[in-house]
């Protein structure tokens, strides 16, 4: 258990990740569906062929474009919700998954899906 983090500052994150996962499914709801075959959360964009002729479905195809750049991006970002939600149910969140330290409370209240220290962070992107 994760004795450094503040407790009042888990249960805001843990109701802002529960809020947060639950508004990332219902957008992948509007315009994909779970792969039913998949053991992860995966969505597969739908793509909906409202015409018959094959030059008049340009805009469905850019529509479904759209939705797959979409739909990548925002089960990156449920990804991350998960993994902290699952963070706090071991008792880990707050700790950088690199150095092991505790990540500093303003960076979790600006970014709560965060996994890493800030040092950790600027090390990992070269920013150093």
């Amino acid at each position: 258990m994760n004795t450094y983090m503040n407790k009042t500052l888990v249960e805001k994150a843990k109701t802002w990740l529960s809020d947060e996962k639950n508004r990332l499914e219902t957008e992948l709801s509007k315009f994909s569906h779970r792969n039913p075959k998949s053991t992860e959360n995966v969505h597969e964009a739908n793509f909906q062929n409202l015409v018959d002729k094959e030059d008049e479905n340009a805009s469905e195809v850019a529509q479904y474009s759209d939705n797959l750049s979409l739909e990548d991006e925002l089960e990156k970002a449920l990804r991350d919700v998960e993994s902290a939600l699952k963070q706090i149910k071991k008792g880990e969140y707050g700790v950088c998954k690199y150095c092991h330290q505790p990540i500093d409370e303003r960076r979790l209240i600006a970014r709560p899906t965060s996994s890493s220290c800030i040092q950790c962070k600027k090390t990992l992107t070269q920013e150093v």
